[in-house]
């Protein structure tokens, strides 16, 4: 029997001085706690993995705070593209979907792909297609405007720059979130979740979909979820270079994901970080950004924090 326990993260990158402040930071600190609260409750009561880490994202998909579902940024056309990812360890089953409209939880559309589907990765209209046939909820366009959101896109409106959910000065910052889990059976799973980038153009999609770059897990190693420059991310398939420096190197989990992150992913020019956990319940956040918006739970601790 393994130790259940559950990690979240919520982005990362530069944190401004607003975000320090005790009374904003507890917004972001106790919008990452229920979604531990909710995920570790269910794991306690013998839920699998894979359910634990679809409800602590689709809580936080549920909270403007973040980039992601309600909270997710605006494109270049001033809409809100959404792309989410999630694994089971036990099988290395996935499901992921990107570029959809309109979805209230992406994250449930790419768990109904593994579960109910063929595919692995169906993406933009088509998905959404799916998503009716199988009766998903959507919501308005009003539903995913934020005023921050709204004022971050204007600022970079007819700029041709796309910029990360964590890269500037604005008082709020919100980011992609993600979610591992390992259950008492020791089964690992994984969930990501995101807006992606505020201003981006031709239906540019990140690592946070993409199987093996910014989302994985196997029983046999780890469950990552990362967040950060999702460019990077892909080139250098850093959820999966975590696995394969466990399953190959022998690596441990808090070795693995130090090296992805402040070796691999540093040296080829980018910033982020990422969430692990091992079948023994180990657990690992690192992080070569600013700051990383994370929080972790077992019996043991409950934790979480920005800086």
């Amino acid at each position: 029997m393994s130790i259940p326990s559950i990690v979240v993260h919520g982005g990362s990158g530069e944190i401004p001085a607003s975000i320090r402040k005790t009374d904003v930071k507890m917004k972001y600190l106790d919008a990452m706690k229920s979604a531990l609260d909710e995920g570790y409750g269910m794991l306690k009561n013998g839920a699998s993995a894979l359910e634990g880490v679809m409800m602590a994202v689709q809580i936080l998909e549920d909270c403007e705070l973040f980039n992601a579902g309600k909270g997710s940024v605006f494109t270049v056309k001033g809409e809100h593209e959404m792309d989410a990812a999630v694994m089971d360890g036990k099988n290395l089953e996935a499901g992921a979907v990107a570029g959809v409209q309109g979805i209230k939880n992406p994250v449930r559309l790419a768990g109904d792909i593994m579960e109910h589907s063929p595919y692995v990765f169906l993406a933009g209209r088509e998905a959404e297609e799916y998503a009716r046939r199988r009766e998903f909820e959507f919501m308005p366009a009003s539903y995913f405007h934020t005023e921050f959101r709204a004022n971050q896109w204007k600022k970079t409106r007819g700029s041709g720059e796309m910029q990360l959910d964590h890269s500037s000065d604005d008082d709020d910052q919100q980011g992609t979130v993600g979610s591992v889990a390992v259950d008492e059976k020791g089964n690992l799973a994984v969930a990501t979740s995101t807006g992606g980038m505020t201003n981006k153009a031709w239906g540019r999609i990140g690592d946070s979909p993409l199987i093996g770059a910014g989302t994985y897990a196997n029983n046999k190693t780890c469950a990552v979820s990362c967040t950060g420059h999702g460019e990077y991310f892909i080139r250098g398939v850093i959820a999966y270079d975590v696995s394969c420096r466990m399953e190959y190197g022998e690596a441990s989990l808090e070795e693995a994901a130090e090296k992805a992150i402040n070796d691999r992913l540093k040296n080829l020019g980018g910033e982020g970080g990422l969430i692990a956990v091992d079948a023994r319940g180990n657990i690992a956040m690192p992080f070569n950004s600013e700051g990383m918006y994370r929080g972790m739970k077992n019996e043991h601790r409950t934790f979480t924090q920005i800086l």
